[in-house]
């Protein structure tokens, strides 16, 4: 007689072949969202060749609406909080604290011819301008804490002109002092942008004072960030 019977030790386990299959689904699923971070992070991260681009100043490969702006920034947020040590490099904080390539303005290679030329004062006659318009939307909060200052912000930022009174200015800079205030451009961009959010109210719904305070902080950072950007101009 021939025993049919399977030798023990072909018997299948499908218990580890399910185990195994949910393993490797797991691993194929992390390298993908690993794959995406990395993706994400290389489109956020700041190049220094840009000096002359100016990425926050070059009208047709910049951001040309708040809206934009905004989604840009939400999603380089996103990818800056997923990847630390990118966010770190692309901080902006004091001359030299916060980005290594915001050099202190005293530092900085300025051509003095350009500098005295009429584009070049009048954008800086423009950005004195806008952070007079801050001042002056501190002083309207200061005597009605209801004020409405969205229409000004709208008004008197326009990003378009913002930016060609901002980039009159960079012209006379070197392209490492450049990489610096493209920083500082993109920092003010970013100020108005979280200014105009953080100063809106719902019909009929009185500031509190928490927002208040927290509209006051946007001004005071809007406002140095238009000194620190001035400070390489004097």
């Amino acid at each position: 007689n021939i025993d049919m019977t399977p030798p023990h030790n072909h018997n299948f386990d499908t218990n580890q072949f399910s185990t195994n299959k949910s393993q490797i689904s797991k691993m194929k699923f992390t390298a993908f969202v690993t794959s995406l971070f990395l993706v994400g992070s290389e489109a956020f991260a700041p190049s220094a060749g840009n000096a002359h681009s100016s990425t926050a100043l070059n009208a047709e490969n910049g951001v040309t609406t708040r809206i934009g702006f905004l989604q840009q920034s939400a999603a380089a947020v996103a990818a800056f909080t997923l990847i630390p040590g990118q966010a770190n490099a692309a901080k902006y904080g004091g001359f030299g604290a916060g980005s290594p390539e915001v050099i202190d303005p005293k530092d900085a290679i300025v051509d003095e011819d350009i500098l005295k030329s009429d584009s070049v004062q009048n954008g800086i006659a423009a950005v004195r301008g806008y952070k007079q318009s801050v001042a002056d939307m501190k002083a309207a909060l200061a005597s009605d804490n209801q004020s409405d200052i969205g229409p000004k912000i709208r008004k008197d930022f326009d990003f378009s002109v913002l930016r060609t009174d901002l980039n009159a200015i960079n012209a006379a800079l070197d392209e490492d002092t450049q990489r610096g205030t493209d920083r500082i451009v993109r920092a003010i961009l970013q100020d108005i942008t979280e200014l105009e959010v953080t100063q809106k109210q719902k019909p009929g719904v009185p500031r509190s004072e928490t927002r208040l305070s927290n509209v006051n902080k946007k001004l005071d950072k809007l406002e140095k960030s238009f000194d620190d950007y001035l400070a390489f101009a004097n």
